[in-house]
């Protein structure tokens, strides 16, 4: 009864029932919450701070940024989502709100966008820069074997060398990227390695314009760290694979090199095991014993996990 008085007590305020409503949409930072609401950061962490000690809120800090997303769990969490839904997203507030949301949400991409621009063609150097490729390649096809793959999606394709790998195999092979510059370079790239047998597309990993199941697997290779909306991309690649499919996540376990944000454009820094497995979870998948590459000074880490096999689907292929 207390916890749920606490709750009430932490919502019943304009604020504070705005933030609710921000963090229900996604992962948000504090200076991020303190220009979409034009309120000071002090007022704003002290709302922030009651809501995550009514449980509603979650905060989560990485390096010098703290973001706060809506709690999952417990009575905190099943009230938070109520007070949310019952929301007038209709009122004038709540709807700029969303608006400088999406405003803020656009400025991290054009950032993002402009730091593949002007690094596609160096982008292959820059994933080695902590951790032998090679390695992380070698890792990959252990975990997953080109000979059980037939069709395979590569989310983030960047400069295609994932294609190039596993096409190589006889797998065949899209590549999806939201870079143009990257795309080109992917595609001078398999035309100068033959492979006919992949090819590579613009597109959103929050949107995969595939309407079902079409692969056996699919890969995100170090690109999550850059993604607004981790949980999102993982639900995504989940309801295009196939029944009996994998996914498999090549990414930073939880590091604090700051400087990554500002040089490289990460959002996250690094992914921990529990959270990755969450949201394989959440999109319907069973996650799979974790790969652990140590680097210098960050570690790799290769998620993977299962699509239940419909054995009626299955018979009908």
């Amino acid at each position: 009864m207390q916890a749920l008085l606490n709750g009430l007590r932490a919502g019943a305020e304009p604020t504070r029932l705005r933030l609710l409503g921000l963090c229900a949409l996604g992962e948000v930072t504090v200076s991020e919450l303190t220009q979409i609401l034009g309120q000071s950061q002090p007022r704003v962490s002290r709302h922030l701070k009651l809501l995550c000690e009514a449980g509603l809120l979650e905060r989560l800090p990485e390096g010098s940024w703290v973001f706060y997303r809506l709690a999952r769990s417990g009575a905190g969490g099943a009230l938070a989502e109520r007070l949310v839904d019952m929301l007038p997203h209709s009122d004038p507030t709540i709807a700029r709100d969303r608006a400088g949301l999406a405003a803020v949400r656009e400025q991290r991409a054009a950032r993002a966008a402009a730091y593949f621009r002007d690094n596609a063609g160096r982008w292959d150097a820059i994933r080695s820069l902590h951790i032998d490729e090679g390695e992380v390649e070698r890792a990959l096809l252990e975990t997953l074997p080109p000979s059980r793959v037939r069709d395979l999606l590569d989310i983030g394709t960047g400069t295609g060398r994932l294609l190039e790998l596993f096409g190589k195999q006889g797998v065949n092979g899209v590549g999806l990227d939201m870079s143009r510059e990257m795309l080109a370079v992917a595609r001078a790239n398999l035309a100068r390695a033959g492979i006919a047998n992949c090819y590579v597309r613009q597109g959103d990993m929050y949107r995969l314009p595939w309407n079902g199941p079409s692969f056996d697997a699919v890969t995100i290779h170090q690109v999550l760290h850059f993604a607004d909306e981790p949980a999102q991309a993982i639900a995504e690649a989940a309801r295009v694979l196939r029944p009996g499919g994998k996914l498999v996540i090549v990414d930073f376990a939880p590091h604090q090199l700051d400087h990554l944000r500002a040089q490289h454009a990460h959002r996250r820094l690094g992914f921990s095991d529990s959270e990755i497995a969450g949201w394989m979870r959440d999109a319907g998948l069973t996650p799979e014993p974790v790969t652990k590459l140590p680097g210098a000074p960050l570690t790799v880490s290769l998620w993977s996990a299962a699509k239940s096999a419909d054995r009626r689907a299955l018979a009908a292929e």
